[in-house]
Protein backbone atom coordinates (compact mmCIF):
# COMPACT_ATOMS: atom_id res chain seq x y z
CA UNK A 1 0.00 0.00 0.00
CA UNK A 2 1.17 3.57 -1.07
CA UNK A 3 3.01 5.20 2.51
CA UNK A 4 3.29 8.94 2.13
CA UNK A 5 5.77 11.06 3.48
CA UNK A 6 2.90 13.69 5.32
CA UNK A 7 0.89 10.71 7.15
CA UNK A 8 -1.43 12.96 9.24
CA UNK A 9 -2.78 14.55 6.38
CA UNK A 10 -6.47 15.06 7.09
CA UNK A 11 -9.17 17.42 7.06
CA UNK A 12 -11.65 15.97 4.18
CA UNK A 13 -14.27 14.70 5.52
CA UNK A 14 -15.81 16.22 8.00
CA UNK A 15 -18.92 15.01 10.69
CA UNK A 16 -21.75 13.82 9.02
CA UNK A 17 -20.01 12.84 6.28
CA UNK A 18 -20.67 8.74 6.03
CA UNK A 19 -17.64 6.08 7.37
CA UNK A 20 -16.48 5.01 4.00
CA UNK A 21 -16.94 1.87 5.30
CA UNK A 22 -19.49 -0.48 5.87
CA UNK A 23 -19.15 -4.01 6.74
CA UNK A 24 -22.56 -6.71 6.18
CA UNK A 25 -22.46 -9.93 8.11
CA UNK A 26 -19.28 -9.65 9.71
CA UNK A 27 -18.79 -13.32 11.00
CA UNK A 28 -20.74 -14.99 7.82
CA UNK A 29 -19.41 -18.89 8.10
CA UNK A 30 -18.81 -19.26 3.81
CA UNK A 31 -15.25 -19.25 2.47
CA UNK A 32 -15.92 -16.55 -0.24
CA UNK A 33 -15.20 -13.23 0.97
CA UNK A 34 -17.17 -10.32 -0.78
CA UNK A 35 -16.42 -7.02 -1.33
CA UNK A 36 -18.24 -4.19 -3.41
CA UNK A 37 -16.08 -0.97 -4.00
CA UNK A 38 -18.34 0.76 -6.35
CA UNK A 39 -21.02 -0.08 -3.82
CA UNK A 40 -21.75 4.00 -3.01
CA UNK A 41 -22.28 7.50 -4.42
CA UNK A 42 -21.69 9.33 -0.95
CA UNK A 43 -19.63 12.52 -1.72
CA UNK A 44 -17.65 14.66 1.09
CA UNK A 45 -19.60 17.99 2.22
CA UNK A 46 -16.50 19.74 1.66
CA UNK A 47 -16.95 18.30 -2.03
CA UNK A 48 -20.50 20.28 -2.73
CA UNK A 49 -21.82 18.38 -6.09
CA UNK A 50 -18.60 17.98 -7.64
CA UNK A 51 -19.60 20.90 -10.21
CA UNK A 52 -22.19 18.42 -11.97
CA UNK A 53 -25.56 18.19 -12.46
CA UNK A 54 -27.74 15.14 -9.92
CA UNK A 55 -28.69 13.25 -12.61
CA UNK A 56 -24.78 12.50 -13.40
CA UNK A 57 -24.76 10.64 -9.99
CA UNK A 58 -27.37 8.16 -10.96
CA UNK A 59 -25.23 6.76 -13.46
CA UNK A 60 -22.56 4.38 -13.74
CA UNK A 61 -20.13 6.70 -14.10
CA UNK A 62 -20.36 7.75 -10.11
CA UNK A 63 -21.14 4.03 -9.07
CA UNK A 64 -22.10 0.41 -10.02
CA UNK A 65 -25.95 0.28 -10.66
CA UNK A 66 -26.99 -2.32 -8.78
CA UNK A 67 -23.97 -3.93 -7.52
CA UNK A 68 -24.96 -3.17 -3.69
CA UNK A 69 -28.02 -4.47 -3.76
CA UNK A 70 -26.44 -7.75 -5.83
CA UNK A 71 -23.83 -8.60 -3.11
CA UNK A 72 -26.30 -7.61 -0.38
CA UNK A 73 -28.25 -10.61 -1.91
CA UNK A 74 -24.56 -12.80 -2.47
CA UNK A 75 -24.19 -12.09 1.07
CA UNK A 76 -27.46 -12.97 2.52
CA UNK A 77 -27.34 -16.40 0.51
CA UNK A 78 -23.65 -17.70 1.04
CA UNK A 79 -23.70 -16.61 4.33
CA UNK A 80 -20.78 -14.53 3.36
CA UNK A 81 -19.26 -11.57 5.29
CA UNK A 82 -19.30 -8.40 2.32
CA UNK A 83 -17.12 -4.97 2.82
CA UNK A 84 -19.13 -2.50 0.97
CA UNK A 85 -17.24 1.18 0.21
CA UNK A 86 -19.63 4.03 0.53
CA UNK A 87 -18.37 6.89 -2.02
CA UNK A 88 -18.32 7.90 -5.27
CA UNK A 89 -15.96 6.59 -7.17
CA UNK A 90 -16.28 10.75 -9.14
CA UNK A 91 -14.74 11.04 -5.33
CA UNK A 92 -11.83 8.31 -5.53
CA UNK A 93 -12.06 5.35 -7.46
CA UNK A 94 -10.94 2.87 -4.70
CA UNK A 95 -10.35 0.38 -7.67
CA UNK A 96 -7.49 1.85 -8.53
CA UNK A 97 -3.92 2.56 -7.32
CA UNK A 98 -2.88 6.01 -6.37
CA UNK A 99 -0.57 6.39 -9.32
CA UNK A 100 -3.53 5.99 -11.74
CA UNK A 101 -4.78 8.40 -13.66
CA UNK A 102 -8.64 6.84 -12.87
CA UNK A 103 -7.60 6.90 -9.15
CA UNK A 104 -9.49 10.74 -9.04
CA UNK A 105 -11.10 10.96 -12.39
CA UNK A 106 -10.93 14.25 -14.55
CA UNK A 107 -13.84 12.88 -17.28
CA UNK A 108 -16.22 9.81 -17.48
CA UNK A 109 -18.01 8.37 -20.32
CA UNK A 110 -18.14 12.11 -21.56
CA UNK A 111 -18.89 14.10 -18.22
CA UNK A 112 -16.29 16.55 -17.12
CA UNK A 113 -16.03 16.68 -13.55
CA UNK A 114 -15.11 19.79 -12.78
CA UNK A 115 -14.03 19.10 -8.82
CA UNK A 116 -11.54 17.09 -9.82
CA UNK A 117 -10.07 19.11 -13.38
CA UNK A 118 -7.76 21.19 -11.21
CA UNK A 119 -6.86 18.85 -7.53
CA UNK A 120 -4.20 19.68 -5.86
CA UNK A 121 -2.06 16.74 -5.06
CA UNK A 122 -2.78 17.42 -1.02
CA UNK A 123 -6.70 17.24 -2.02
CA UNK A 124 -5.96 14.04 -4.28
CA UNK A 125 -3.75 12.57 -1.16
CA UNK A 126 -6.62 13.55 1.82
CA UNK A 127 -9.25 11.49 -0.45
CA UNK A 128 -6.84 8.54 -0.52
CA UNK A 129 -6.06 8.74 2.94
CA UNK A 130 -9.86 8.71 4.29
CA UNK A 131 -11.85 6.87 1.76
CA UNK A 132 -9.33 4.71 -0.19
CA UNK A 133 -6.71 3.66 2.60
CA UNK A 134 -9.50 2.59 5.29
CA UNK A 135 -11.08 0.16 2.74
CA UNK A 136 -8.04 -1.64 2.06
CA UNK A 137 -7.17 -1.71 5.73
CA UNK A 138 -9.87 -2.84 6.26
CA UNK A 139 -10.13 -5.70 3.66
CA UNK A 140 -6.79 -6.10 4.81
CA UNK A 141 -7.31 -7.43 8.24
CA UNK A 142 -10.12 -9.25 7.81
CA UNK A 143 -8.47 -11.26 5.26
CA UNK A 144 -5.49 -11.64 8.04
CA UNK A 145 -8.00 -12.94 10.58
CA UNK A 146 -9.05 -15.22 8.10
CA UNK A 147 -6.03 -16.69 6.72
CA UNK A 148 -5.13 -17.08 10.42
CA UNK A 149 -7.64 -19.55 11.10
CA UNK A 150 -7.41 -21.49 8.41
CA UNK A 151 -9.37 -23.43 5.76
CA UNK A 152 -10.33 -22.35 1.96
CA UNK A 153 -10.60 -18.50 0.95
CA UNK A 154 -12.50 -17.28 -1.83
CA UNK A 155 -12.23 -13.46 -2.86
CA UNK A 156 -14.91 -12.50 -4.73
CA UNK A 157 -15.69 -8.62 -5.79
CA UNK A 158 -18.93 -7.55 -7.39
CA UNK A 159 -19.35 -4.62 -10.17
CA UNK A 160 -21.78 -3.86 -12.96
CA UNK A 161 -21.44 -2.22 -16.36
CA UNK A 162 -23.36 -0.23 -18.10
CA UNK A 163 -24.80 -1.57 -21.48
CA UNK A 164 -24.14 1.42 -23.59
CA UNK A 165 -21.17 3.62 -23.44
CA UNK A 166 -22.55 7.36 -23.89
CA UNK A 167 -19.49 9.00 -25.32
CA UNK A 168 -18.80 6.30 -27.87
CA UNK A 169 -21.58 4.48 -28.75
CA UNK A 170 -20.55 1.30 -27.38
CA UNK A 171 -22.81 -1.67 -27.05
CA UNK A 172 -21.55 -4.51 -24.55
CA UNK A 173 -24.71 -7.61 -25.40
CA UNK A 174 -23.43 -10.08 -22.90
CA UNK A 175 -25.10 -10.65 -19.35
CA UNK A 176 -22.36 -11.33 -17.31
CA UNK A 177 -18.58 -10.82 -17.34
CA UNK A 178 -16.11 -12.65 -15.08
CA UNK A 179 -12.49 -11.24 -14.50
CA UNK A 180 -9.27 -12.16 -13.47
CA UNK A 181 -5.00 -11.44 -14.19
CA UNK A 182 -2.80 -14.08 -13.47
CA UNK A 183 -4.95 -16.46 -11.57
CA UNK A 184 -7.99 -18.13 -13.91
CA UNK A 185 -8.71 -20.69 -11.47
CA UNK A 186 -12.55 -19.22 -9.76
CA UNK A 187 -13.14 -17.02 -12.48
CA UNK A 188 -12.65 -20.23 -15.24
CA UNK A 189 -14.51 -22.59 -12.60
CA UNK A 190 -17.53 -20.01 -12.01
CA UNK A 191 -17.72 -19.57 -15.84
CA UNK A 192 -17.96 -23.03 -16.76
CA UNK A 193 -20.51 -23.91 -13.96
CA UNK A 194 -22.71 -20.59 -14.44
CA UNK A 195 -23.19 -21.32 -18.27
CA UNK A 196 -24.24 -24.54 -17.44
CA UNK A 197 -27.10 -23.65 -15.19
CA UNK A 198 -27.73 -20.70 -17.49
CA UNK A 199 -27.69 -21.53 -20.99
CA UNK A 200 -29.98 -18.35 -22.21
CA UNK A 201 -27.08 -16.17 -20.50
CA UNK A 202 -23.65 -14.95 -22.14
CA UNK A 203 -20.72 -15.30 -20.12
CA UNK A 204 -17.42 -13.67 -20.91
CA UNK A 205 -13.94 -13.78 -19.56
CA UNK A 206 -12.55 -10.95 -19.37
CA UNK A 207 -15.10 -8.73 -20.88
CA UNK A 208 -16.15 -5.29 -20.37
CA UNK A 209 -13.18 -4.89 -18.80
CA UNK A 210 -9.26 -6.74 -18.46
CA UNK A 211 -7.38 -6.94 -14.65
CA UNK A 212 -4.20 -5.77 -14.51
CA UNK A 213 -1.68 -3.55 -12.22
CA UNK A 214 -2.52 -0.54 -13.31
CA UNK A 215 -6.00 -0.29 -13.42
CA UNK A 216 -6.86 -2.61 -10.63
CA UNK A 217 -6.02 -2.51 -6.89
CA UNK A 218 -8.70 -4.80 -4.96
CA UNK A 219 -7.68 -8.17 -6.97
CA UNK A 220 -4.17 -7.37 -7.45
CA UNK A 221 -3.28 -6.60 -4.06
CA UNK A 222 -6.00 -9.08 -1.64
CA UNK A 223 -5.90 -11.58 -4.07
CA UNK A 224 -3.16 -11.91 -6.01
CA UNK A 225 -0.20 -11.21 -3.39
CA UNK A 226 -1.97 -13.49 -1.15
CA UNK A 227 -2.43 -16.29 -3.60
CA UNK A 228 -6.18 -16.42 -3.02
CA UNK A 229 -8.33 -17.74 -6.06
CA UNK A 230 -10.66 -14.71 -6.62
CA UNK A 231 -13.29 -12.65 -9.57
CA UNK A 232 -14.16 -9.72 -10.54
CA UNK A 233 -17.62 -10.31 -11.09
CA UNK A 234 -19.34 -7.49 -13.83
CA UNK A 235 -23.27 -7.81 -14.08
CA UNK A 236 -25.01 -5.54 -16.69
CA UNK A 237 -26.40 -3.53 -14.92
CA UNK A 238 -30.41 -2.98 -16.77
CA UNK A 239 -30.35 -6.53 -15.17
CA UNK A 240 -29.70 -5.48 -11.62
CA UNK A 241 -30.94 -1.94 -11.72
CA UNK A 242 -34.36 -3.50 -9.34
CA UNK A 243 -34.96 -5.30 -6.30
CA UNK A 244 -36.04 -8.49 -8.49
CA UNK A 245 -33.30 -8.35 -10.71
CA UNK A 246 -31.07 -8.53 -7.82
CA UNK A 247 -32.59 -10.84 -6.08
CA UNK A 248 -32.60 -13.15 -9.55
CA UNK A 249 -29.09 -12.50 -10.28
CA UNK A 250 -28.36 -13.21 -6.58
CA UNK A 251 -29.80 -16.97 -6.56
CA UNK A 252 -27.95 -17.51 -10.17
CA UNK A 253 -24.69 -16.51 -9.15
CA UNK A 254 -25.06 -18.00 -5.37
CA UNK A 255 -25.72 -20.94 -6.67
CA UNK A 256 -23.03 -21.33 -9.01
CA UNK A 257 -20.07 -19.27 -6.65
CA UNK A 258 -21.05 -22.00 -4.02
CA UNK A 259 -20.52 -24.89 -6.29
CA UNK A 260 -17.31 -23.52 -7.97
CA UNK A 261 -15.49 -22.94 -4.19
CA UNK A 262 -16.43 -26.00 -3.19
CA UNK A 263 -14.88 -27.99 -6.36
CA UNK A 264 -11.33 -25.90 -5.53
CA UNK A 265 -11.50 -26.33 -1.98
CA UNK A 266 -9.18 -28.94 -2.20
CA UNK A 267 -6.46 -27.07 -3.86
CA UNK A 268 -6.47 -24.21 -1.86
Amino acid sequence: MLRFADPDITGLLQSGDPHPVEWVNISGRSAIFLICEHAGRAVPSALGDLGIDPEEMDRHIAYDVGAEGLARGLSERLDAPLILQRYSRLVIDCNRPYESDGCVVRQSDGTVVPANAEVAEIDRRRRFKEIHRPLHAAIAAALDDRQAGGGPLFLVTVHSFTPVMRATGARRDFELGLLYNRDARLAERLADLFARANPHVTVKLNEPYVVDDLSDYTIPVHGERRGIPHVLIETRNDLITDDRGQREWADRLAASLRLAAQSLEGSV
